[in-house]
Order: structure tokens, then C-alpha cells, then sequence
């Protein structure tokens, strides 16, 4: 399987296509919630089974080991470490973007379903950069491997009130749906 696949499938990581990052990550103050904690997978769109292994890095930071292949023999290992905010109905991780997409921080949403399913979403690009123009948010028009990106520019507070705000909920789009894996 080639590295581009799993990073696509590891949409939480926010490593693929247009992209949203910002100046400041998720200070490491809150705990993520127990449940997220351990292995979970999931199919992707050619019919792989890809693994996510979210553990405890230290106090109030983790890090998620997504790889494909088998738990056994896993393939393509990607290692991303994160932090997490709540606020409002909503859970937030923050994780560190490579230098060659600016070198920020991409912020995504997540939640975890009464039917034990983790589900990733990702901020849509396009509805954040017009209201970037719209003076909604600070920041800047970055160019992209594959696209325009935003380089939020405003402070974390400013931020999360614009995620917060109900009007704004089209703002997340799902990118994965990941199982609890049998253990």
C-alpha cells in the first residue's frame, strides 16, 4: 500500500488537500475523554483495513499511531501527537502540520457515538476562507500542494467562539468513521 493512501485515510491528521491551519495549537489543559483511548479501525475507500492507536504521551497530551496493514505487521506507520479541548457540544484535537504545509497546526473535531464509533471531522476549507474575507477570522490565503489553505491568524478564544457558534455546525465535515477493534 502506498504512504499517500494511509495519510488520506488519516483525515484527523489534516494532511491532505486544501487545509486549514492556525498559528496556535490546543494548549495541553484537558484530559481527552477515557473512551478514545486504545485501537480502533476502519475501512477505507479501496477496501484496507487501516488501525488508529490513541494512548497517553504525557500529562494531557497524546498520540495516535495510524498505520495499515495488521496490528501484527503494521504498514506505513504514521506517529502524530495532539492535544484536546471541549467547548460547548464539542471536542477538539489539535496536531502539528510538516513543514512542507507550513508547519502550524491543523484543528479537527471528533466524537465519540453511543455506538462506539470514533468519527473524525475536518474543517471545509472553502466556507472558512470566505469568511476569512468576510473579516469573521484573522488570517491568510496560503498556497497548497493541491490547493488555497488558510493560516488562521486569531487568538484560540476568538477561534473556538467562531467553531462554537451553532450557525457555524456546516462547518465540519466528516472525513472518517473509525470502529472500536476487537482487542
Amino acid at each position: 500500500m502506498k504512504a499517500w493512501r494511509v495519510l488520506v485515510a488519516v483525515s484527523f491528521l489534516l494532511l491532505s488537500g486544501c487545509l486549514v491551519t492556525f498559528k496556535d495549537p490546543i494548549p495541553a489543559n484537558e484530559a481527552a475523554p477515557i473512551p478514545l483511548l486504545g485501537k480502533w479501525t476502519r475501512e477505507d475507500e479501496w477496501g484496507d483495513q487501516l488501525y488508529l492507536d490513541v494512548s497517553r504521551s504525557g500529562a494531557n497530551l497524546y498520540q495516535a499511531l495510524v498505520y495499515a496493514g495488521s496490528p501484527d505487521n503494521p504498514e506505513d506507520l504514521e506517529i502524530v501527537g495532539f492535544t484536546v479541548a471541549h467547548h460547548g457540544r464539542r471536542w477538539y484535537l489539535s496536531a502539528g502540520v510538516p513543514k512542507s504545509l507550513g508547519g502550524n497546526f491543523a484543528i479537527a473535531g471528533f466524537e465519540l457515538t453511543r455506538d462506539n464509533e470514533l468519527v473524525i471531522y475536518n474543517l471545509d476549507t472553502e466556507h472558512i476562507l470566505g469568511d476569512m474575507r468576510q473579516g469573521l477570522l484573522d488570517g491568510e490565503t496560503v498556497e497548497m500542494p493541491d490547493s488555497e489553505g488558510a493560516l488562521i491568524t486569531s487568538p484560540l478564544s476568538k477561534v473556538f467562539a467562531y467553531l462554537d457558534n451553532p450557525a457555524n455546525a456546516d462547518l465540519f465535515v466528516e472525513v472518517a468513521r473509525y470502529q472500536r477493534a476487537a482487542e
